[in-house]
């Protein structure tokens, strides 16, 4: 699964690098969780051609729902269940987006330990990664539209198996403009949310600070030494 991340890039950094005109403003994020609002890249409304930068709530809200709270069951969607799915298939149809991240975080169990150590896993080579997300237009019997992200995950390859057997779908580069298309044939979709290829990240272990959604700042993704009894050093990049 995905349940944190980090985007350390700025606003402009993040315009430049895929060509987008509008852009949201936000600032660096080293421990993005749940219910918080967060950059995501999709297509400009009004002009479909263009691409746009999005301030949306993390946790996916179907237009059918009741209560906004489901939205925090569904942060993640299955590759698997993203087209049959009532919750997901409208906008898997119709409302694809990639959301922009540094890395993101996985804990690992240790056998023996009570707490789990957290990991930060991000490409090696440093680039931003796009993940494949969905996105949703609700509006509430009372109050403003709220509109909010899923982030899709599946199969983890051999190299995030080693913590957890999920893991987010990273988009690669010439995959983007099908994936946001709204005219893509979506039977052509699932042969894009496959695991990424072992070698293109790489993993490091954080503190637990980053446990805590208050603690929001670079320390998140600083490397700390493994004791004695942490993972194997064949898991360090």
């Amino acid at each position: 699964m995905c349940g944190r991340y980090a985007l350390t890039t700025t606003a402009k950094m993040l315009a430049e690098e895929f060509g987008i005109n509008e852009v949201s403003p936000f600032l660096p994020r080293y421990n993005v969780a749940p219910t918080q609002q967060a950059p995501v890249i999709r297509k400009d409304g009004d002009d479909p051609g263009r691409l746009a930068v999005s301030m949306l709530k993390w946790g996916f809200i179907p237009l059918w729902a009741k209560d906004a709270k489901i939205g925090n069951s569904l942060i993640n969607a299955r590759a698997d269940g993203v087209a049959t799915k009532p919750a997901f298939r409208s906008a898997f149809k119709k409302r694809r987006c990639i959301v922009p991240i540094s890395g993101f975080y996985e804990w690992q169990v240790i056998e023996g330990q009570k707490v789990k150590q957290p990991w930060f896993i991000h490409s090696a080579d440093s680039k931003v990664m796009t993940l494949a997300g969905l996105w949703e237009w609700w509006k509430p019997s009372e109050g403003e539209p709220v509109e909010s992200f899923t982030i899709i995950t599946t199969d983890a390859n051999d190299q995030m198996r080693l913590l957890h057997h999920r893991m987010p779908v990273i988009l690669q580069p010439e995959d983007i403009d099908a994936w946001l298309n709204p005219d893509t044939d979506t039977e052509e979709l699932p042969k894009l949310l496959v695991p990424a290829a072992d070698g293109v990240l790489a993993m490091y272990p954080v503190s637990t600070r980053v446990n805590s959604p208050k603690n929001d700042d670079p320390d998140c993704i600083k490397p700390v030494d493994p004791d004695a009894d942490s993972p194997e050093p064949s898991l360090f990049p």
